[in-house]
């Protein structure tokens, strides 16, 4: 089996989803394995893995989804609660999850229901405040993670809570609080009996739905003392309708929301559609590191968006035109503001959610491309049809002509950045560029390489415009770009993508080393440091960029500039030992010597100039480039 059947039996084994056992005893059972073989295998098990990936985020997310669809159809608080550690339990993949509810009376947390539990002593725990995990995550309001807790140094431990925890074998557990405004009414868990470090992904996760179903859990207490009131109360008929009222408006905003998110809405959706119900202008603003969060305007209300411990912005709604926040009697108008509020709460944890799911999807296409062109610039070998197929999925098209842009960071001898902060955002700005530009972009050696479709300008202008755009997005740190190409088609060319990139890093380290720092250029634009640079030695085109007019002008005139030119450079650029060289006239010599000015540019006698000039020259004789 040679490595393209390999590879084709691997592709085999993803689509139908085969254990990662089966790509392992694929190998196995080839005589005479080589390393394509084991590198079809271990790609092969590694694309499994990032689908796998994305399917449990998908799964995670869909989760949330039906449980902001369900919780709104349930009416007992047991239920609610039932189904919180239920989703949980799904959201995260665990063997168990349960919920411990503040008692204010005794202060402390109690058990209140589990999903998974086998212990009885488990069941019936009581964790006083800053007791174990969770009475430090009810005591602090704060998310707590452990993926060994008998081991773990940082928790109060008591004999208590350790036994019932070692009866039911915990180990690793995470435990996230529920919180309404700044009140902690209990605490969320999900937890497995073996060692797990859970990934900050799903401790936000986690939160997420833990602020949501804090939300749940009060609607429905709100609900059960609504019916307990109609039950003792028949005198207070009126608040009771004026509360269901209240709910109601609450549920039919769950639902628009709940539909927003089902049909693909955005921010703009939600703040339009909570706008309309509270009959007001809301408007949501995006958080800036380092500047405070937004103040609610008077009369209004702001609510944080967050998701986990991350601030993402503010839901900020206005008052009315004309008129007060509130209106009516105190009653009515204590419950219309309250009501107004879980609204905007309940809209803040919807716009959490959207945009967890617009950075999860962005990341993946983000790593997708990456890996597209690091298969361009270290397998070669790979099938076309298969390059073609993976850059479709993602809006690119590899049988255009593409330019190999190569990026670099600060400047030698600038400050250092030992967190790599400026290396993280060239990446960010690069992947940005390549996505709105149809290309692709990944790290190398600490900088970026992108490969972008070849537009009416030249590589150099690519690169030049590549440095403006990223150097802006770096808050003006200079971004020094060097540019190859065009490769006509890297996917039937992956070996010229490579080519390219290394020529173009040349390039780079160049304009870097001439104290050209924040600048773009390619090797063609950088003369006879350009020829120097490029993988194959164009002396051709060399010759032609630098002498192309003065060619030209021979060729069409039968004119003698470029042998004037030669000798003049022989005889130490004079025009009298030029004229015997020639036998002709001085003032001939100096009349073809303007016309050579004229042709190439007053400053065709500069120093650098000449170099490039007598460079030429050289080439061609000892090359023998024919006179255009």
């Amino acid at each position: 089996m040679d490595a393209a059947h390999a590879a084709l039996h691997h592709l085999e084994l993803l689509a139908r989803g085969a254990p990662a056992e089966e790509h392992r005893r694929a190998d196995g059972a080839v005589a005479g394995s080589t390393p394509e073989h084991e590198r079809a295998r271990v790609l092969a098990l590694r694309v499994r893995a990032e689908l796998e990936g994305l399917r449990r985020r998908e799964a995670a997310l869909t989760a949330l989804f039906e449980t902001a669809r369900d919780l709104a159809g349930l009416r007992d608080p047991d239920a609610v609660l039932q189904a919180i550690v239920r989703r949980a339990r799904s959201l995260l993949g665990t063997e168990i999850a349960y919920m411990t509810l503040t008692d204010p009376e005794r202060g402390d947390t109690y058990m209140r229901v589990t999903e998974g539990s086998v212990s009885a002593r488990f069941q019936q725990l009581r964790l006083g405040m800053g007791e174990g995990l969770g009475g430090l995550v009810a005591q602090t309001a704060r998310p707590y993670v452990t993926d060994d807790y008998a081991r773990d140094g940082r928790f109060r431990h008591t004999r208590v809570i350790d036994e019932g925890v070692a009866e039911e074998g915990l180990v690793a557990i995470l435990g996230v609080p529920l919180l309404l405004g700044r009140e902690v009414i209990g605490v969320l868990y999900a937890a497995d009996r073996r060692t797990r470090v859970f990934a900050r992904e799903q401790v936000a996760l986690l939160a997420s739905f833990a602020a949501h179903a804090a939300v749940a859990i009060d609607t429905a207490r709100l609900l059960a003392g609504t019916r307990a009131a109609m039950a003792e109360l028949e005198a207070a008929n009126a608040v009771i309708r004026e509360r269901g009222r209240a709910i109601e408006r609450a549920g039919e905003v769950h639902d628009r929301l709940a539909r927003i998110v089902l049909r693909g809405g955005g921010v703009e959706d939600v703040t339009a559609a909570v706008g309309e119900v509270l009959d007001g202008e809301v408007g949501y603003r995006e958080h800036v590191a380092g500047e405070p969060a937004p103040q609610a305007p008077a009369g209004g209300r702001a609510v944080p968006v967050v998701a986990g411990e991350e601030r993402l912005g503010t839901l900020v709604r206005y008052p009315r035109a004309g008129g007060t926040e509130d209106s009516g009697d105190a009653g009515d108008a204590g419950d219309t503001a309250e009501t107004d509020l879980r609204i905007l709460e309940r809209a803040a944890m919807v716009i959490s959610l959207l945009l967890l799911a617009r950075r999860t999807a962005g990341e993946a296409e983000q790593r997708v491309r990456g890996e597209l062109l690091d298969d361009l610039l270290d397998a070669p070998e790979r099938a076309p049809r298969l390059l073609r197929e993976r850059a479709a999925r993602i809006g690119a098209d590899l049988d255009r002509p593409h330019t190999v842009l190569v990026a670099r960071a600060g400047s030698p001898g600038g400050p250092e950045d030992p967190e790599g902060a400026g290396r993280q955002r060239l990446r960010s700005a690069a992947a940005h560029l390549a996505l709105t530009r149809h290309g692709l972009a990944t790290s190398r050696d600490g900088g970026a390489v992108l490969l972008l479709p070849t537009e009416a300008e030249e590589a150099a202008e690519q690169a030049r415009r590549a440095a403006t755009q990223l150097g802006a997005a770096l808050g003006g740190l200079p971004v020094t770009v060097g540019a190859a190409g065009p490769v006509p088609s890297p996917a039937t060319d992956p070996a010229g993508v490579a080519v390219a990139c290394a020529e173009a890093l040349r390039c780079v380290e160049t304009l870097r080393s001439l104290g050209r720092a924040g600048e773009g250029a390619s090797a063609a634009e950088l003369g006879f440091l350009g020829l120097l640079l490029a993988e194959h030695r164009d002396i051709d085109g060399f010759v032609q960029r630098t002498l192309g007019p003065v060619l030209e002008y021979d060729a069409r005139r039968n004119a003698a500039l470029t042998a004037t030119l030669e000798a003049y450079f022989a005889g130490g650029m004079s025009a009298l030992r030029a004229k015997d060289t020639l036998h002709v006239h001085v003032n001939t010599v100096t009349q073809r010597l303007d016309r050579v000015g004229r042709l190439l540019g007053d400053d065709w006698k500069s120093s650098e100039r000449t170099l490039e000039l007598q460079l030429a020259l050289r080439l061609r004789r000892l090359s023998g480039a024919a006179v255009r």
